[in-house]
């Protein structure tokens, strides 16, 4: 049975130049990150909060509604890609079945693809997840970082999601899944768990750099703060670099809040990996929010946002009420 608590570390008892061999290029493909909105199966489940996503709950969560909503994730990641994405961090899925059931579905079934993901004690029943091109890449470590304040003991939420994988031709990369604790209540009032959560990542983050300096490092997901934030300052410090500034900057984004776009969900990634020092390289020094119109709603006033599932009760039937985002390495 999974334990949260423990550390999965695979071995590989073969040497580099074994893997080098059976590891196919990773060159020019994605690296995407998304926010499912809810992606959780019909099934009840006694331990996880999914009454509402029941055929009888009070979201009328089906098979047929379950199954749309797989077509349409699977249509986001891919879209407008030559390729399958090398790797894909979801926010807000249930439990490893979805993520299974999402990398059997259309375009995506075409890739061989495995699952990285551990049960966390969210209050709302939702993890992190990870799945990734198993011809291209092989898990070494994984690991969640779990969240844990002691002022509020009681205080549940997603883990973080710690993944070391290893490339083609011997290239290591550390990769971080985050859905931070998001701002009920006020942002104000709830910053400070999201401070803890850039600890946390930070902390990792200084261990990784304390024993490779050069290591490739990408933190993704939905860190419900923005780029100008305390949060995601104090994580990047001075050896991180937020690929989504610029579009925050310039008003762009992939969550719109009361008609206001920004970029809760971003890429922050190490120096080499910007600038390619350690064998791994962005193709450009920015990210892409995807934005393509089947992703989108406007309503009667030519107001957009994503495309979501549901607003409140009300099944809409869209992809998400996030935009998914991507970057390419070379």
């Amino acid at each position: 049975m999974q334990n949260i608590f423990k550390v999965f570390t695979l071995f590989f008892f073969v040497t580099s130049a074994c893997a080098q061999k059976t590891l196919l290029p990773f060159h020019k493909r994605a690296i995407v990150s998304y926010n499912v909105e809810n992606l959780f199966d019909t099934i009840d489940t006694p331990e996880k909060n999914d009454a509402d996503f029941l055929p009888n709950g009070k979201q009328k969560w089906n098979s047929c509604r379950y199954f749309n909503k797989l077509d349409q994730l699977a249509e986001a990641i891919t879209i407008n890609l030559k390729c399958n994405p090398l790797m894909v961090g979801l926010v807000e899925v249930e439990n490893e079945k979805v993520i299974q059931d999402l990398v059997k579905t259309g375009k995506l079934a075409s890739t061989n693809y495995q699952v990285v993901h551990y049960d966390a004690p969210d209050e709302r029943g939702v993890d992190c997840g990870f799945f990734y091109d198993a011809d291209r890449m092989k898990i070494m470590e994984s690991e969640p970082l779990n969240f844990k304040i002691d002022s509020i003991p009681d205080f549940k939420t997603r883990d973080i999601l710690y993944i070391k994988g290893l490339l083609a031709e011997g290239k290591v990369m550390y990769i971080f899944i985050n859905h931070w604790p998001s701002r009920r209540g006020g942002q104000a009032q709830s910053e400070f768990k999201r401070i803890h959560a850039a600890a946390i990542a930070r902390a990792k983050v200084n261990e990784i750099l304390s024993k490779d300096p050069d290591a490739n490092i990408i933190l993704m997901g939905d860190f419900n703060d923005y780029p100008t934030d305390k949060s995601i300052q104090l994580l990047c410090a001075n050896d991180l670099t937020n690929l989504l500034a610029d579009e925050d900057a310039q008003g762009k984004g992939t969550f719109n809040y009361k008609g206001d776009w920004g970029t809760l969900d971003q890429f922050l990634v190490s120096s080499p990996l910007l600038e390619g020092n350690a064998g791994i390289k962005l193709i450009t020094k920015g990210s892409q929010i995807v934005w393509n119109e089947k992703l989108i709603f406007t309503n009667k006033e030519g107001e957009k946002k994503p495309s979501s599932t549901y607003g409140g009760t009300k099944y809409y039937g869209g992809f998400s009420d996030h935009l998914p985002i991507r970057v390419f390495i070379k």
